[in-house]
């Protein structure tokens, strides 16, 4: 179960990054309006992949 929970994790922090790179080019691109939206959207996905770590994290401590 916790390697379910560790890849899901994953998977948030992937989608993260992705939209923070989003984010970045659309700065760089002198498209504020769109890169506030996307770096909103990235600190929302990297507050959920920080908490699905944090759920993996202690899920690993309890079966130790």
């Amino acid at each position: 179960m916790p390697k379910d929970m560790h890849q899901k994790a994953a998977e948030h922090h992937e989608q993260a990054a992705k939209t923070h790179r989003t984010a970045a080019q659309q700065h760089g691109s002198n498209d504020h309006v769109s890169g506030k939206q996307h770096s909103a959207q990235a600190f929302e996905k990297s507050k959920s992949a920080h908490e699905h770590s944090t759920q993996a994290n202690n899920k690993s401590l309890q079966q130790k």
